[in-house]
């Protein structure tokens, strides 16, 4: 009987962490050379002057680089979302009461990771800045959810009671 539990508490945990982890791996591709502007700007800057034809290539440069801070605020927003999906399937107390401050906090630690490795590649830059924007990107993320998962009145009959969907 405890083997069966087991099993499935497995499938469950492997369910709910692999794209976290996966995701976790992209984050750490694209902080190496793979994800510098250099390789981007093959896709992103012929897309930019499909789009913008007229556009001198200093403005085209900077849309490219507004793009890219998008994508860091967008990549750590699902890191965010992925580390709150498998932390609220633990079956760890400590993990489940946490489930919204855990995100942010590895969010925080992927982040400087990220920056660090970005430290040592010499077609990328590392910025406390890029920090912080990753940072706010898991949080905004957190604040979503936790606004999408506020509790709400159930019924008319209930006027004036909240019930938590939590324990319902």
């Amino acid at each position: 009987m405890s083997n069966v539990k087991w099993h499935s508490g497995w499938r469950v945990g492997l369910i709910a962490y692999a794209p976290l982890i996966l995701w976790i791996g992209v984050i750490f591709f694209l902080s190496s050379n793979n994800g510098s502007m250099a390789e981007t700007s093959r896709f992103i800057g012929p897309l930019l002057h499909f789009l913008f034809p007229n556009a001198p290539d200093e403005t085209i440069q900077i849309y490219h680089g507004y793009i890219r801070k998008c994508a860091h605020f967008t990549e750590y927003a699902v890191l965010a979302f992925f580390a709150l999906r498998a932390f609220s399937r633990s079956y760890v107390q400590g993990v489940l009461k946490l489930r919204y401050t855990l995100p942010v906090l590895l969010v925080a630690v992927v982040a400087c990771l990220d920056e660090f490795n970005q430290s040592f590649e010499a077609s990328r830059t590392s910025s406390p800045w890029d920090v912080s924007l990753d940072i706010s990107g898991g949080a905004v993320m957190i604040l979503a959810m936790l606004i999408l998962k506020r509790p709400r009145l159930t019924a008319p009959s209930d006027a004036g009671r909240w019930i938590d969907p939590d324990q319902s």
